[in-house]
């Protein structure tokens, strides 16, 4: 009996130290298709961000004051688009980092609506959008408006589920 205690207590304290660093999480809505669709189940990491910093491209779940139907804290899963210092623009249904049109062979559909003119991201912040640009509140929205990068929760890098789409997320 002593045994079977001690190695409950074992896995518990396994498990506690695995939830420092991973968070499993499922996608709730439809703002990240095609990469990611309602009900996948990934694997955020929590520490990506502890020796590293954020890169254009990564897939972030972050804290946000917009709440739930049930009026808890909503968090929101994105792309990062414009990182600190960049200036980005939207006009014409494209999205210029820099002085460049940005190549993004992940949204759902080639044009990204919405209009941004020359805004500098701050040293503390990101911008980020959805992969389904008509269907994403995100930093184009003044009530997500920038992210700042004290507020990720975490960095998505594995899809477990829907089983035949396991894999890295990129």
């Amino acid at each position: 009996m002593k045994e079977w205690i001690k190695d409950i207590l074992v896995a518990i304290l396994i498990a506690v130290i695995i939830m420092q660093f991973i968070k499993p999480t499922i996608v709730k809505e439809c703002s990240m298709q095609p990469t990611l669709y309602e009900n996948n189940f990934i694997i955020l990491s929590k520490q990506a961000y502890l020796f590293d910093k954020p890169e254009r491209d990564d897939i972030i779940v972050f804290h946000t004051n917009l709440k739930t139907q049930t009026g808890q804290e909503k968090l929101l899963i994105k792309r990062i688009i414009g990182l600190p210092g960049d200036t980005i623009s939207i006009a014409d249904g494209k999205v210029t980092i820099n002085g460049k049109v940005l190549d993004e062979p992940y949204t759902k559909e080639p044009y990204t609506s919405g209009y941004v003119d020359n805004l500098v991201i701050p040293d503390d912040s990101l911008f980020v959008m959805g992969d389904n640009r008509q269907n994403s509140a995100d930093s184009r929205d003044p009530k997500v408006g920038l992210v700042k990068i004290d507020d990720i929760l975490g960095k998505a890098v594995l899809r477990l589920y829907p089983f035949g789409k396991f894999g890295l997320l990129q």
